[in-house]
């Protein structure tokens, strides 16, 4: 293991190289970076998030794909669409998500936004500046957005919850994007009701191997309490700004394959 000085420097230096906008073409984040209206950018960045299982091309892919049948205005799409727009939809399929799920998600996005001008609320009204992490935001979000009726069963696989032990991976990602605030133009850092210093690590199977090859987690399960785990830990290099290291894991996991 490096010593915490030299560990800090190692992971900052990774931060520097991948948190800059060459990062965005090949990454799922590059869906939201078409668009420049917030709400647009919200909605394209969920689904995005949401789809990041797999391949990241396919990711990009099947995302750009729901873009266009969206005639790329997301959020007009989703608050004034009508049967025949709706109907386009039934032709996407991404894996196991279906197109009962999608008409489910734009259900729930119109109803949201009809009475929000921002996604942020949905996750922002279940904590306070005193809570240490997004938890209870997320625990919050999933009751939030089941919330409607006749939910189709199928479809609560697709967003996670601490509740059942998940590590959230896709929606702490989502959250990384649209809360961290710096100047580097991949992070989007449009919402401000929660801190950066709340957010929790995005915990894949890349990120696992490397947080474990270099000692920062111990849990041999990738669950809820292994992304706490290894965000304590990165507490500990940058308590206003710890998940700026998830560009550092994943980078060296994706793409050095330093495991």
């Amino acid at each position: 293991m490096k010593e915490k000085n030299e560990l800090k420097d190692f992971l900052d230096s990774k931060v520097e190289l991948y948190n800059q906008r060459g990062f965005i073409k090949d990454d799922p984040v590059c869906i939201p970076h078409l668009f420049t209206k917030k709400q647009d950018i919200e909605i394209a960045g969920f689904f995005a998030a949401i789809f990041a299982w797999g391949g990241r091309k396919t990711i990009i892919n099947k995302s750009t794909e729901l873009m266009q049948l969206m005639d790329m205005q997301p959020h007009q799409f989703v608050v004034g669409h009508n049967d025949k727009e709706l109907k386009s939809l039934l032709q996407f399929k991404h894996r196991t998500f279906n197109p009962t799920d999608l008409l489910y998600f734009i259900e729930f996005l119109k109803f949201h936004y009809t009475k929000n001008d921002s996604l942020e609320t949905a996750f922002s009204k279940w904590i306070s500046p005193k809570d240490d992490t997004i938890e209870k935001s997320l625990v919050g979000f999933h009751h939030y957005f089941f919330s409607l009726e006749d939910v189709p069963a199928r479809t609560k696989k697709h967003i996670a919850t601490p509740e059942k032990g998940s590590n959230c991976k896709r929606l702490n990602m989502f959250l990384r994007w649209m809360v961290r605030k710096d100047n580097k133009g991949v992070d989007f850092g449009i919402w401000n009701k929660i801190k950066p210093s709340q957010l929790i690590c995005p915990v894949d199977l890349h990120v696992a191997r490397v947080a474990k090859k270099l000692n920062l987690l111990i849990r041999k399960q990738t669950d809820w309490p292994a992304a706490l785990e290894l965000t304590t830990y990165l507490r500990t290099l940058d308590p206003s700004d710890p998940v700026k290291y998830d560009f550092a894991l994943f980078g060296l996991g994706v793409i050095e394959k330093y495991y």
